[in-house]
């Protein structure tokens, strides 16, 4: 697993991984996007903040809880 800062945020691809980025971002959780987005949709993951119309991020606090929970 990536070592996570102790606080911030978190963009969708740190999360879910990048296999495609030079060099690859590991997921943490590996789901796909569609399969996080419905899963947020449901209450089973931490919703994000918007900080722009393209930027959506997660509290690393939430996804320590989230993983810890599995």
């Amino acid at each position: 697993m990536s070592k996570l800062p102790e606080t911030g945020f978190l963009r969708l691809p740190q999360i879910i991984g990048n296999p495609k980025a030079v060099p690859p971002v590991p997921a943490l959780i590996p789901i796909g996007r569609t399969a996080w987005w419905c899963g947020i949709k449901s209450g089973i993951y931490p919703a994000g903040f918007k900080l722009s119309p393209g930027v959506t991020v997660w509290k690393v606090e939430d996804i320590r809880k989230l993983i810890a929970s599995v």
